[in-house]
């Protein structure tokens, strides 16, 4: 299964900043597991997405911890928005990934 979460920012950019690098850390250790495909800002600076890919099992408890234990939650400057997806066109480009 797959999901995409969209992260706002809920606090000033200089104070998101703060914790950018703790974030990143985080996002290569789901790449690491395999659960993070991509990851990166909006242009706009007002958020970012993640491409995720969980596990059929328990995608819901899986999509909420991976958004508890992000550091920007943990620090309260983000919001995150988790959507499961499941993707028709273009499936099997994602498998190979």
């Amino acid at each position: 299964m797959y999901a995409l979460a969209i992260i706002r920012y809920r606090r000033p950019l200089e104070e998101v900043l703060r914790v950018t690098d703790q974030h990143r850390a985080y996002l290569r250790e789901l790449k690491q597991q395999g659960v993070l495909m991509a990851a990166g800002p909006l242009e706009t600076r007002t958020g970012g997405a993640l491409l995720l890919r969980v596990p059929d099992g328990d995608v819901e408890g899986t999509l909420d911890r991976i958004r508890d234990n992000d550091p920007y939650v943990k620090t309260g400057v983000v919001q995150y928005e988790l959507l499961v997806w499941n993707p028709v066109v273009g499936k099997e480009d994602l498998e190979k990934i």
